[in-house]
């Protein structure tokens, strides 16, 4: 990233961060920053809500209306924001087990109300903060601190998860294919409704290491090994998609009304007393 982008958009004094090497959320937090900037947003039009987790320490970093908050809480603390103030854009940043373990209902409703929230989940597969144990979204058969003999539970399909919630605008991008995620948050800032980002990153130390899944950029090149584009996924067979997953917008429905526009008609109907 440039310097002028760093002194644009951090804050002071703020870096360098905490996050490991080879940990990809500082490549996740670049995106969303780069997003911002093509969009062309003003700072006090922005702003970053974040739960608990590696992930979410994000939002202290970031120079706009921001708020680190509680675990599996940031989407209704954005959504009552976006209530507040419909004109800001509120991004959500949030990580694998903060949006799909405790956070997991309230995601659902979210989606289901389709709030003009874009939500960004940083999926390195694992609880990387606390000690690694295994979340959500960790793979079948993976290790972790808290299955040592292997995760006997399935993973979310979290795009999937959302879509049937009623989220309108789905991707899932990779931290190796950086300038794809770019465009796929700024599209998911732009799109009017709940859209929800899944990046695909990876924790070197904490799932890498029990996974022997090798150093930061083995970890980069299984991604850009297993993540395929959709027009070129919809082209595979099922032996073919064997092991991979499809990144770039997965879906969007821009003929379903945002929720604080059709809240708002309720408040003139309720206030004309029909």
């Amino acid at each position: 990233m440039s310097e002028a982008l760093i002194n644009k958009y951090f804050r002071p004094g703020r870096l360098p961060h905490i996050w490991c090497p080879g940990c990809g959320n500082g490549i996740i937090t670049g995106a969303i920053v780069k997003a911002i900037d093509k969009q062309g947003l003003a700072k006090d039009d922005v702003a970053i809500i974040s739960g608990i987790g590696c992930s979410s320490r994000a939002s202290g970093y970031l120079d706009f209306n921001t708020a680190n908050t509680l675990h599996g809480r940031a989407l209704p603390i954005a959504s009552g924001l976006k209530m507040g103030n419909p004109k800001l854009h509120v991004i959500v940043v949030t990580g694998d087990g903060d949006a799909s373990a405790i956070g997991g209902n309230h995601l659902i409703h979210a989606a289901r109300r389709n709030i003009d929230l874009t939500v960004v989940m940083y999926n390195n597969s694992i609880y990387g903060m606390t000690g690694g144990q295994y979340s959500p979204m960790t793979p079948h058969g993976a290790k972790a601190t808290t299955a040592p003999y292997g995760n006997v539970e399935r993973a979310f399909d979290i795009p999937e998860l959302v879509k049937a919630s009623g989220a309108t605008f789905v991707g899932r991008g990779t931290t190796f294919h950086t300038l794809q995620l770019i465009d796929l948050i700024a599209q998911g800032i732009a799109h009017k409704g709940f859209s929800f980002i899944e990046v695909v990153s990876a924790c070197p130390i904490s799932f890498g290491r029990q996974n022997k899944m090798g150093g930061p950029a083995k970890m980069l090149e299984w991604q850009r090994d297993h993540g395929v584009m959709k027009a070129a996924w919809d082209k595979m067979t099922a032996e073919q998609r064997a092991g991979k997953f499809p990144i770039g917008v997965l879906y969007e429905d821009n003929n379903t009304q945002e929720y604080t526009e059709a809240y708002d008609e309720l408040i003139k109907r309720a206030q004309g007393g029909k």
